[in-house]
């Protein structure tokens, strides 16, 4: 592997460049809907083999750049299908929308080897410089870590690792991997760290023997296209759907419906709770739904009683950055061009944060809708430890090809990672049963309208990651960066003083 890394550095600077944005969507194969979690290995190995090649600060930035563009461009080719619900007025928008999205997060890939070849291009810098850059993802402008590296891990036994180590521990110690893979000293070397990490990323675990509670929860899922979900003529269809979803069989100990499932705020909504208490004949429903709340508008969830009496209220509070809400919202009321002024006057209201639902019997569950399961520190940032996840969606909006599985691979890595079983309602699907491993125990398919009663695994213990978070991760990705700082500043002052040396 040394050996072809030093014949890669010494092509031209095009053919490195070609190399990035190949090796970077080799990466994408790693995510749904191929799944094949070895390909994650390609961009990583190949950004140490780029740093190699880079010279100067520009080449790694521009090799960097390249390799990120290479794999967000093709792993998030889902983010065009929002702009096909209204074509004629969106459409056009949405190859723009991918290759700015692509280039942006690129660019965190771009920092790290521009910061590791700045460092002096050893390859401890990129290992910290690239799990920094995917810290930073995560939070930036409201975060965005969608397709991180450890996304690719959830069918294998490595993916156990996020209940220890966590998204970013394992980022580190995927990069790690690809460094020693790149650096050993002997092809020998280079190849067990290759198999081995392989054979961890592809081995299956096996279900463990799950302890199961005695409750059911009933995922309604009536498949209402988002182009025909707001439709006056269609919204009874898919809301007798649901109430007939849920008058069908035995009686569940809880009924889940998915996000915005009825068509109307909630403050004008309480004829249509009666049928809905009525249909559950006693059991609680869970279901999402629009409120207002003085001038501000939410994107809620509600609870009802046996009587159709609101009980309690979850407003989701990470919202979709131009999707639920317009950031810099003083800029683009000054822009007049398509509809970005009328956006901004819109959009939801985010919540006070993470909450808890007290679900009687069942224990109490913390609440999720759609995005918000994207974002490992907004789950364990819950007030308390729940009994299990709950995540209410409408992946209609990202189509029915990659992004549903993308976003399901999601809810597997947070399941993991707190020991805790996700219950998962979607409009389109995948409605999902997780265990506390990630396995996935029942599901609804995609594009299918029905529902499934699942009894809920019992919780798992508290994993290493609930208790001590991302801290130590930042911790040590900061004291090493801090390091390289310090250290590129010796070398500065010993180069200077050297030079000052008269000859001789």
């Amino acid at each position: 592997m040394t050996q072809i890394a030093a014949r890669v550095a010494a092509w031209p600077a095009w053919g490195q460049v070609a190399f990035a944005l190949i090796f970077g969507a080799l990466g994408s194969f790693s995510h749904a809907p191929f799944s094949f979690g070895p390909a994650i290995l390609a961009p990583l190995v190949a950004g140490f083999v780029l740093l190699r090649g880079a010279g100067t600060l520009r080449a790694a930035l521009i090799r960097g750049w390249a390799l990120g563009l290479g794999d967000f461009a093709f792993t998030l080719s889902w983010i065009t299908e929002p702009f096909q619900v209204d074509a004629a007025t969106t459409g056009w928008m949405a190859p723009f929308a991918l290759v700015l999205l692509a280039l942006l997060l690129g660019s965190f890939w771009a920092a790290a080897l521009t910061f590791a070849r700045w460092a002096g291009g050893q390859a401890w810098a990129l290992i910290l410089a690239w799990s920094g850059a995917e810290l930073l993802r995560a939070h930036v402008f409201t975060g965005f870590p969608w397709a991180a590296p450890p996304q690719a891990l959830v069918d294998g036994l490595a993916g156990q690792g996020l209940a220890w180590l966590g998204p970013h521990g394992m980022m580190l110690a995927l990069v790690a991997t690809a460094g020693v893979i790149v650096a050993a000293i002997s092809t020998l070397l280079s190849a067990v760290a290759a198999v081995t990490a392989i054979a961890a990323i592809v081995i299956p675990v096996s279900p463990p023997n799950r302890t199961d509670t005695a409750y059911t929860i009933r995922r309604v899922q009536p498949n209402a296209p988002q182009h025909e979900k707001w439709d006056p003529e269609r919204i009874p269809v898919f809301v007798n759907r649901q109430i007939g979803y849920t008058a069908d069989g035995p009686v569940p100990d809880l009924v889940l419906w998915p996000e915005t499932a009825l068509p109307y705020l909630a403050e004008n909504a309480q004829p249509a709770f009666d049928v809905i208490a009525q249909a559950a004949r006693g059991a609680p429903v869970v279901l999402g739904i629009q409120r207002r709340g003085g001038s501000d508008y939410f994107n809620s969830l509600v609870m009802l009683d046996a009587d159709g009496q609101v009980t309690q209220t979850y407003d989701k509070h990470h919202l979709v950055p131009f999707g639920e809400y317009m950031p810099a919202e003083w800029l683009f009321r000054r822009i007049e061009s398509g509809g970005l002024a009328a956006r901004a006057e819109g959009g939801y209201t985010g919540g006070p944060g993470p909450q808890l639902l007290d679900l009687g019997a069942l224990g109490r569950a913390l609440p999720l809708i759609c995005y918000e399961v994207v974002f490992a520190h907004n789950v364990g940032g819950a007030p308390a430890r729940p009994a299990f996840l709950m995540q209410l969606t409408n992946d209609a909006w990202f189509g029915s090809r990659s992004g549903p599985q993308q976003h399901l691979a999601q809810a597997r890595m947070r399941a993991i990672e707190q020991g805790l079983p996700m219950v998962r309602a979607a409009n389109t699907g995948i409605s999902a049963m997780i265990d506390p491993k990630g396995h996935i125990t029942a599901s609804l398919p995609l594009n299918t309208a029905g529902y499934i009663d699942v009894v809920l695994p019992a919780p798992g213990k508290p994993t290493l990651y609930s208790q001590t978070g991302d801290t130590p991760w930042v911790l040590l990705v900061l004291a090493g960066l801090f390091w390289c700082v310090l250290r590129h500043a010796r070398a500065r002052r010993t180069d200077a003083i050297d030079e000052a040396q008269p000859d001789g």
